[in-house]
């Protein structure tokens, strides 16, 4: 299974001059600056049994409404759109910032996958997606007769 890659973390450097970018780590760095401009995606476990490949998704705080789950020319596509929203009357806030967050993960499945055969579970913060094998990619086991 191949995963689609993303890195948020990427450190091109587009200032001209030298130690510019070193002045203005700390607040290009700071939490509530990248909290704005990088987009957070959940980390991932994939494994694979005799049977099926597990692909373990960390996002908790959400509920199993939010997630979309889509399969495309042999790309299996999550992603997740939330936003929070308060119903209480009472405004005596001096700042409050509206709560969306939303990503998006995909993942290109093998050709030994089975695309009728995907499952999908969200638990305690976890998704949890089996896509069985085709039978064809699963190990023949057999003895062997000695003569």
């Amino acid at each position: 299974m191949t995963l689609v890659k993303f890195n948020p973390a990427n450190t091109n450097n587009h200032f001209v001059f030298p130690g510019f970018s070193d002045v203005f780590a700390p607040i290009f760095g700071d939490t509530l600056f990248n909290d704005r401009m990088v987009a957070r995606v959940p980390a991932v476990n994939i494994s694979e049994s005799e049977d099926h490949y597990h692909v373990e998704l960390a996002a908790p705080g959400l509920k199993k409404e939010h997630f979309r789950l889509s399969l495309e020319q042999n790309v299996l596509t999550v992603s997740v759109e939330q936003q929070n929203e308060n119903s209480a009357t009472q405004k005596n806030y001096s700042k409050r910032e509206y709560s969306y967050s939303s990503f998006v993960r995909s993942f290109t499945l093998p050709e030994s996958a089975n695309a009728e055969g995907i499952n999908a579970v969200y638990t305690d913060g976890v998704l949890m997606i089996d896509i069985a094998k085709r039978e064809e990619a699963k190990p023949v086991r057999r003895q062997i007769e000695i003569k």
